[in-house]
């Protein structure tokens, strides 16, 4: 067993729960009686719904985020399925449009009124009729615009474009038969270009979800998985589930390599399911069961022990489900990292809680808030049919900065990983480029110093952007090949460290002959 020390230097160590008071509560919600291990609630920065219970079909409640206090019992609900709604989500990149599914066999697509929901709304944008049992769960696509995954009873994955002018759609794009039981959990990674699952057969399956091909899929006894979540880029792979001796476990997994978990540890004897939520700006973990009134963080790093305990939030109101705020709809003046809205079944009460880095400063906090993905698609669904990967569209979360404006990426990869971000913010050769392109695009080009790496010598010889868009891709150009260049160092490191303790090894070995 290795050895860890029992403090570990974190700007996230002492991130605290704030619970909000009793009237920036949602209370008198009649949330869902239903069994089915879903979150039952989604959250953007307009509104929040939440799956309500609702006599002679399925309906969710769709409120304006600041209609907080007492909900009237009667307020309008989105009502046209009819069976009980098994899940709902928001679609990422309009804050008006909605999808539902639901145990009648059909996904809906809902456009939501600029003013909230007024009357009741029957009728939907699109009908998705396809799957031949109950629907149980549903996926946006992150990167591109109109897709959506559904997956149902009938053990189909179907793959759905919504761009089309047909109302009801009975053919999906594709449908995926990889799967030999009911699908639990679907993730994608950040670009959209792979997709992982968890199986009521308990295994983990890896697959390419534009052509469906089988890519990786676990064969582990030790543990049986529930949920699944893609790492961000950390090319990881975390699930939680039950270990062989049935207490509950989360497990982490190398993304081309489900033979065996990376890192398992059994947290405690309990049977509600677990549910993960992972923040790529800040790599912390938060993990929610079902029925608990915990919530568990940790942080996450690239190399071992890769899973850092940090504390826990305690509260004695048990949670049935949870929503999370996108990281454009938090509070930034007061250092919220993350913000929940549980659902409190037995007080029929939607009760937000912020994760709150302490800070002494009220100012902008950009070691906390590195560019983050937006609410703006970075391709077309026929982009993305005819095979196409883009990482999301990035934003800053500065108040009233010229970075609000949206910076598209044209690769795959992330390069504002929050460690990247800070280590390249830090670093005076990129403002001064900056400077300089700007003293080149107005005409009063300074002398330069001389280039002291490769990278330097090439960004003077090419010519200067003409357009403020240009010097920004620019700048991001130089932010990935700085993370590129310490993911090397990294490495170098971790083979100095392996050969350094080889050599010891073997002057020990000779020492005792």
């Amino acid at each position: 067993m290795s050895w860890r020390p029992q403090y570990r230097s974190s700007k996230y160590r002492h991130v605290f729960g704030k619970p909000a008071t009793k009237e920036n509560c949602y209370d008198g919600v009649p949330i869902t009686r239903s069994v089915h291990d879903n979150h039952l609630c989604t959250v953007n920065p307009r509104f929040i719904a939440v799956i309500t219970e609702c006599a002679g079909g399925g309906a969710f409640l769709v409120l304006s985020i600041n209609h907080t206090g007492k909900v009237d019992p009667h307020h309008p609900r989105v009502s046209g399925h009819r069976g009980n709604v098994l899940d709902i989500k928001w679609n990422p990149f309009n804050d008006f449009c909605i999808a539902s599914c639901s145990e009648d066999t059909t996904v809906k697509i809902w456009d939501i009124p600029e003013h909230g929901v007024l009357k009741n709304i029957t009728v939907p944008r699109k009908e998705l009729q396809g799957h031949s049992r109950r629907v149980g769960l549903i996926e946006w696509h992150p990167t591109a615009n109109n897709i959506i995954f559904s997956t149902g009873y009938d053990y189909q994955v179907m793959v759905w474009k919504l761009d089309v002018p047909e109302q009801v759609i009975k053919n999906p794009l594709r449908s995926i038969s990889v799967h030999s039981d009911v699908v639990l959990s679907m993730s994608f990674n950040t670009d959209g270009s792979r997709l992982a699952t968890s199986c009521k057969d308990k295994k983990i399956r890896v697959f390419d979800p534009r052509t469906g091909t089988l890519l990786q899929e676990t064969n582990c006894k030790s543990h049986k998985a529930n949920k699944v979540l893609f790492l961000g880029n950390l090319k990881m792979l975390l699930s939680t589930g039950n270990s062989r001796w049935n207490h509950r476990q989360i497990a982490l997994w190398d993304q081309e390599d489900l033979s065996q978990p990376s890192y398992s540890e059994d947290l405690d004897g309990s049977s509600g399911v677990l549910f993960p939520f992972y923040d790529p700006d800040t790599h912390m973990l938060y993990i929610a069961g079902k029925g608990d009134g915990n919530i568990r963080y940790y942080e996450i790093s690239p190399e071992k022990p890769y899973v850092h305990y940090l504390t826990e939030y305690r509260s004695f109101l048990p949670q049935k489900g949870m929503g999370v705020m996108p990281k454009r709809g938090l509070d930034v003046c007061s250092c919220e990292i993350f913000r929940f809205y549980k659902l409190v079944t037995i007080k029929s009460l939607i009760e937000p809680l912020s994760m709150i880095v302490p800070r002494r400063s009220e100012s902008y906090q950009e070691d906390i808030y590195p560019m983050t993905a937006g609410n703006k698609p970075s391709m077309t669904a026929d982009e993305w049919i005819g095979g196409l990967d883009k990482g999301p569209v990035m934003m800053s979360l500065r108040p009233g900065s010229k970075l609000d404006s949206y910076v598209e990426l044209g690769s795959g990869k992330d390069p504002t990983d929050s460690m990247e971000t800070q280590h390249s913010r830090s670093r005076p050769g990129l403002s001064l480029l900056i400077q300089e392109r700007l003293d080149a695009k107005e005409g009063n080009a300074r002398k330069e110093s001389p280039p002291t790496s490769n990278g330097q010598l090439d960004s003077m010889h090419c010519s200067p952007p003409k357009t403020e868009n240009e010097l920004r891709q620019m700048f991001y150009k130089q932010q990935e090949e700085i993370r590129r260049l310490k993911e090397q160092l990294n490495q170098k490191d971790v083979r100095i460290k392996q050969l350094e303790l080889e050599i010891k090894n073997v002057r020990n070995s000779q020492a005792n002959l």
